[in-house]
């Protein structure tokens, strides 16, 4: 009997999404509640929650209490928790944050779903199963709750509404982002995006959960949202001035490192199609709706600032001068642009060629556009300056089709940007993967076995 080898992945990239082997996982889903200075309301939250699991989730779960340096009783309510209930695990930090807390539990949890909800419990239980099914069965990579989805139901004051809608706005206007609310304490991921995508979240507060949606929706994965019920708690905790400052400042962190390239994204990338047929499948271009958009973008920028050029130099010369001197000038611009946002190639790695290349590409433009004017000047009389930009606009769309085609097959082949993807390092330059702080016990287990599955 002969077999069939498993599809060779490439390096650095996540394997193709399956459904989990349910019956040879123990636990399935790590369910984590981090908590500060909650010693009134964690052991009632823990015992409903496990409860509710108990009597609805039908595969083996855990209950991860991660204690971010309470100064009360806290600790010893975690610690008997973890001592009565065999579901529930007790680890404490030494050092505050929700994403500190998050980091360490997952980073040890050998839970293939990974997942986590505020102490509070203000979000309706309910809605857990159609939060981790999708990563279960294989679908999704992240899951959220929303309160800001049509058929969610949210009981609050106008202040948190409002402070929650503009956030989200901000973070659709300033980084892009589709998914509807960040903010909200329910949120799963499948474990081995985790394991590829925490060393890349600098954050270790509020700003966590945001950098890593963000981060996962940049990279393409797949985020699946789940509309809640929810209540907000009259007694939170948090700072509302002092957490909104600490976002924006995130923000603006995160988006400077999109912008600058400094996240290697596409290690998260998935194969084409999850069917095993898809991923035999030969020359499937990579992108290229995104790589079309892209250079449409480029592209009409770079014509605004070619004409300026021209129309600039065209004050002091004649056309033909005008039209090289301007092509010349707005050419490296253009393939530096096309080089980072359409074709995604990052880093000073051939750059030189690169920009050799393009000028390549330029000369054809220039015969081009240079021609239009030369048959332009041929037609006879003197030329109206708005008659040479319509002959130039004209020559300069089929250029672009020409550059297009030229850029994606030679310039920027897509063996070419692969390559550089498994060049480069696995993590950012800068010390993402910094100390999470120690991590003790405050019940009887060891802190670091957190495979201890339902008994």
């Amino acid at each position: 009997m002969t077999t069939t080898p498993a599809p060779r992945v490439p390096l650095g990239s996540l394997p193709p999404r399956e459904h989990l082997r349910l019956g040879q996982i123990a636990t399935v889903l790590d369910v984590v509640i981090p908590v500060y200075n909650e010693e009134r309301d964690l052991d009632p939250c823990v015992r409903r929650l496990r409860e509710h699991l108990a009597r609805t989730f039908p595969y083996g779960f855990r209950i991860t209490i991660a204690d971010n340096a309470s100064t009360d009783r806290t600790p010893e309510v975690a610690a008997r928790l973890d001592d009565a209930l065999d579901e529930v695990t007790a680890v404490r930090l030494e050092e505050k944050g929700r994403g500190r807390a998050l980091r360490a539990v997952w980073s040890l949890s050998d839970a293939p779903v990974l997942a986590y909800m505020d102490v509070d419990l203000s979000t309706d239980l309910n809605a857990l199963l159609p939060l981790v099914a999708p990563l279960i069965s294989g679908h999704s990579d992240l899951a959220i709750g929303s309160r800001l989805s049509r058929s969610a139901r949210v009981v609050r004051g106008p202040k948190r509404e409002f402070i929650s809608r503009a956030y989200n706005l901000i973070l659709r206007g300033s980084l892009a982002a589709r998914f509807s609310d960040a903010q909200c304490g329910f949120k799963a991921i499948r474990g081995e995006v985790a394991a590829r995508l925490l060393p890349m979240v600098e954050d270790t507060g509020w700003f966590f959960d945001t950098e890593l949606l963000v981060l996962a929706e940049r990279a393409g994965l797949r985020i699946h949202e789940v509309p809640v019920d929810w209540i907000d708690d009259p007694h939170s905790t948090v700072r509302l001035v002092r957490t909104a400052t600490d976002d924006l400042k995130g923000v603006w962190r995160v988006g400077r490192a999109l912008a600058t390239g400094g996240l290697p994204l596409d290690r998260l990338a998935r194969p084409f199609g999850d069917d095993p047929r898809d991923r035999e499948l030969t020359g499937v271009p990579g992108g290229l709706a995104r790589q079309l958009v892209g250079f449409c973008v480029v592209g009409g920028l770079s014509t605004l600032l070619y004409l300026g050029l021209f129309s600039l130099f065209r004050l002091g010369a004649g056309a033909q001068l005008a039209n090289a001197a301007a092509l010349l000038l707005s050419a490296p611009a253009n393939t530096a642009a096309n080089r980072r946002l359409t074709f995604g190639v990052r880093g000073r790695d051939r750059a030189v060629r690169h920009q050799a290349q393009g000028l390549v590409v330029f000369a054809i433009g220039l015969v081009l556009t240079s021609g239009s004017l030369a048959a332009l000047d041929a037609a006879g009389g003197t030329a109206a300056h708005g008659t040479e930009l319509a002959v130039l606009v004209s020559a300069n769309l089929a250029a672009t089709v020409l550059r297009f085609l030229l850029l994606r097959a030679w310039v920027f082949p897509d063996r070419e940007r692969r390559d550089d993807d498994l060049a480069a390092p696995p993590y950012p330059s800068h010390d993402c993967n910094r100390p999470i702080g120690p991590i003790s016990p405050i019940g009887p287990n060891d802190p670091n076995d957190l495979s201890r599955s339902a008994r």
